[in-house]
């Protein structure tokens, strides 16, 4: 122990620190370059596009949920009972239990819409989540179960589903004070049974790929990359939306289908903006920035650019005016440090989504904005 101790001189102990640093310096710089390599993210033709005849099928139903603790639909029996408690009798009826209409108090139940999206290869058996929304006065569906409930394509069509289980619902931000969370929707994993096979096309004889988001630059792509993996004059853009497939008719086409669909291209994304109406939360797609404007909102006046405001634009001091907050920002500051300077000044939710609509539409914003 002591002999090993001695051996570890000056010299080698430099040595191994030299060793270390340029092992961590090797590191660093592999991942220095994890950001610039995660700007261009390349995409599986199955993921922005489908083949024709693939479109997902919309199940409806109405349905009633029980089990709950007094928080249902709040209607009574007589001639204003309301749908939940004709709805109620007739179930009973079908268990040819006769109860008068005015008899039921149905605190703990509630009239709920039952919706879903399914695939069209989907065959009798196959399950699928459910979601559930009251459509009366309930207070809460939380700890119900929805009563088995036929799921049609369209009003006046054969049931091909069926829906029952108990309501999963979120908890939502117990950390957020101003949250409110909704209780009168749900869903119910894998609470949906497909009962008769759906009415679907031939995925093999499928002749177009519908993109999922329309764009010129994306199916171009498409089409490119499916020509030089598969052969020349393959594919064909027919519009933005749309690319045309010329597949012989020799060999395996399902074969085919799923090898263009694995195929990997980089997509166009427009710039997009997306804010949470409710809490504020601004996502920015890209590398979008905010030319010069001034916008005056609520207590709020933004002015972007040194040149807005020497045109005698400028907002006015903090506390001026009424309380007006006063933002300025550089011309052609990100769209993130135009959010960060508002939220700095306790702009509200719905303020900071009227102010980058606006700013889009006076030509400041060169973005699709979207509020949710």
């Amino acid at each position: 122990m002591t002999h090993h101790m001695h051996s570890l001189t000056p010299r080698r102990i430099a040595r191994a620190l030299v060793r270390t640093i340029e092992t961590v310096g090797v590191a660093l710089a592999a991942f220095a370059v994890l950001p610039y390599n995660a700007q261009a993210q390349d995409a599986r033709i199955r993921d922005l596009a489908i083949a024709d005849g693939s479109t997902p099928v919309r199940l409806v139903g109405y349905g009633i949920v029980v089990g709950l603790d007094g928080t249902g639909d709040r209607s009574v029996g007589g001639t204003n009972g309301g749908q939940t408690v004709q709805s109620v009798a007739n179930l009973l009826r079908h268990f040819d239990i006769e109860v008068p209409a005015e008899a039921l108090r149905t605190r703990n139940a509630a009239a709920v819409l039952v919706t879903a999206e399914v695939s069209p290869y989907l065959r009798a058996g196959g399950r699928f989540d459910i979601t559930i929304s009251s459509l009366g006065d309930a207070r809460s569906l939380r700890g119900g179960t929805l009563w088995m409930a036929p799921l049609i394509t369209d009003a006046g069509t054969q049931a091909l589903a069926t829906a029952q289980g108990s309501i999963v619902m979120s908890d939502g931000n117990v950390n957020s004070r101003d949250f409110n969370t909704v209780e009168t929707s749900g869903r119910i994993p894998g609470g949906g049974l497909l009962e008769v096979d759906l009415a679907r096309g031939n995925f093999a004889s499928s002749s177009r790929l519908l993109l999922k988001e329309p764009d010129l630059g994306t199916a171009t792509k498409i089409a490119a990359a499916i020509n030089q993996s598969i052969g020349a004059n393959t594919a064909k853009v027919e519009d933005p939306g749309a690319v045309a497939l010329t597949i012989p008719a020799t060999g395996d086409r399902a074969a085919t289908l799923v090898k263009i669909q694995d195929l990997k291209v980089t997509p166009d994304h427009a710039n997009r903006l997306v804010i949470d109406g409710r809490d504020g939360t601004v996502v920015a797609g890209g590398d979008i920035t905010v030319g010069g404007a001034v916008v005056s909102h609520g207590g709020v006046t933004l002015t972007v650019g040194a040149a807005a405001a020497r045109a005698g634009a400028a907002a006015p001091a903090p506390g001026a005016g009424g309380g007006t907050q006063a933002v300025q920002v550089a011309s052609g500051a990100s769209v993130q440090t135009v959010a960060a300077a508002l939220q700095a000044v306790q702009t509200s939710p719905s303020e900071i989504a009227a102010i980058f609509e606006s700013l889009r539409e006076v030509g400041a914003l060169a973005a699709e904005v979207t509020i949710r």
